[in-house]
Parts: C-alpha cells; structure tokens; sequence
C-alpha cells in the first residue's frame, strides 16, 4: 500500500465481497433514477391529461357545485318515493350476489387450472416426465389468457355489450359482474393456491398420498380462509358495481340515480346516495361477520 492506495491484487477476502460493494453502490443510484424517472412521468402524465386543480375553483364550477347541492337539500324522504325504491334496492341486492355467486363459478375452476403448482410444476408433479408436464402448461397459459381477457375488460363495458345481447334489466348486470369479478377472482385464487405451504404437501407425499389427496387436503385447507376472504369483498364490489352499471340500463339503483340525474331530482339523487350507503356498510357487516365465523 503506497499513499493509502493499495498496489496489486486484492485479497480473497475483497475479492469475494467486491460484487456485494458494487450492488451497494448500484442500488443507491437506482434509487435516484427510478425517482426522477417517476417524476418526470407523472408531470408528463399531468400534462397529457391536462389536469388543472384551478378548474375545480373556478367560477362556473363553483356555481355548478353549488346549484347541485341546493338542489339536494332536503333529500326526497316522502313515503311514495321510498315504496317505489323498495324494487330497485332488492334488485341491486340481487344482481350483487348473483353476479358474485356467478364469478365464484367462473373463477374457481379456471383458478385451479391457472394455478402452475397444480397444473405442471411443484410438488404434485415433481415424479412426472417432461412431456406430461407440458401437457399441464398448455390448459395452464390458456386459463391464465382467458382470465387476462375476463379482467382486462371492465364491466361497465361488459355491460353495455350484454344489454345489446339480451336487452335492458338486471340480467345483462349479473352477467357483467359474473364475467369480470370471474376473471379478478379467478387470477387471485390462482396466487393464493400458488402461496401455500408446501410442507403439507411433501408430508402427505411421503405419507403415500395422491395427488387429489394432496390438493383436497393439503392445498384447499390453507387457501380456504383466503379464499373466503376476497370473495366477500369481491360481494362488497358488486353493491357498488350493480349501482353504476345501472347507468346503462343494468338495472338496480344505478338505474334510478340515473333517471333523477337526467330530470335534475337532486334531492332524489340524495336519497340514492343514503341508501346506497346503506347497503355497502350492511353489506359490509355482514361479510365482516361470516369472516369471523368461517376464518376466525
């Protein structure tokens, strides 16, 4: 070492720890960069879809605002409005659970087969041969394309396609939820099943168990909670999703709000609003109680 600079090769022991002190040094530069790449992509993003806060404070809006929420005071609480209400708050409650009841149905088998530790890699197939397995990735790439194309397409537009199939009312919103909600729940099944434990199953390998065994009793115990979890939110999604796709002719309250809006019933619109509250937060009592019944 000459002037506090070292003269030759370095030691093993640098040597070996030489690649970690790069990583170190790369990652804080990392850091930089990914924080001026953000920024610069959200001020460009700002300005492509010309966000300006000062139009909220303007005077047309601040007029606007204030001619609506005159309107909406008092709500509409007269006896005949709230008897006509009564159908529509049991539709929007129907097209929520059947919507759920249908992406369950969509979801859960294109779940599993999207699921690579069922389908061709992990435990279950460690004793199988390289073609068996690429017959199991074939169904696998194909549910996980399918589920990419139920979820990629949101169910407002899924409703305006199937009340041009089937015509107004609350089948097109059942079916819309049905099919997105299927495809959201379809790839979070997928992970869950992806997450568990395999010291279960290397167990029940050992123990002589199948691989029907395996999954019954080694894969759906753990995912079961989870499971059960998502889908009463997914539920507490579909309250609020059968309401807006009410504005396409869905049916349920969407439909409603959508009527008082076009005749300038604020106060109507209100009243809408309150109930619709009121269904979210009973809905999510009630998924808040079977969570702690069924989890724990």
């Amino acid at each position: 070492m000459i002037g506090g600079e070292r003269i030759g090769p370095a030691s093993p022991q640098e040597a070996e720890f030489a690649p970690l002190v790069s990583f170190a040094s790369n990652k804080g530069l990392l850091r930089y960069v990914f924080w001026l790449v953000f920024a610069g992509s959200l001020i460009l993003s700002l300005r492509v879809a010309q966000v300006d806060p000062r139009v909220l404070v303007a005077a047309d809006a601040r007029g606007n605002v204030a001619k609506f929420v005159r309107g909406m005071f008092p709500p509409d609480l007269s006896p005949e409005f709230l008897r006509l209400m009564v159908a529509p708050i049991v539709e929007t409650i129907q097209i929520s659970i059947t919507g759920t009841a249908i992406a369950v149905l969509i979801g859960l088998p294109l779940g599993l087969v999207a699921t690579s530790t069922l389908s061709w890699s992990g435990v279950l197939h460690e004793r199988r041969q390289a073609s068996s397995r690429l017959l199991g990735f074939l169904p696998y790439a194909a549910s996980r394309g399918l589920l990419s194309v139920f979820r990629s397409i949101p169910e407002f537009v899924w409703a305006f396609m199937f009340v041009r199939a089937v015509g107004l009312g609350a089948f097109p919103g059942v079916l819309a939820i049905g099919v997105a909600y299927g495809g959201v729940l379809g790839k979070v099944y997928s992970e869950i099943l992806e997450g568990v434990s395999p010291r279960p199953l290397e167990t029940l390998q050992a123990a002589g168990a199948g691989r029907l065994g395996l999954v019954a009793y080694g894969v759906l115990p753990q995912a079961l909670p989870a499971f059960i979890s998502y889908t009463l939110y997914r539920w507490e999604c579909a309250i609020r999703a059968s309401a807006i796709l009410g504005f396409v002719g869905a049916g349920g309250l969407g439909q409603q709000i959508e009527l008082s809006m076009r005749m300038f019933n604020f106060s109507e619109v209100l009243t809408l609003l309150g109930i619709l509250w009121v269904l979210v937060a009973g809905v999510d009592a009630i998924s808040g109680v079977i969570r702690r019944a069924v989890v724990g």
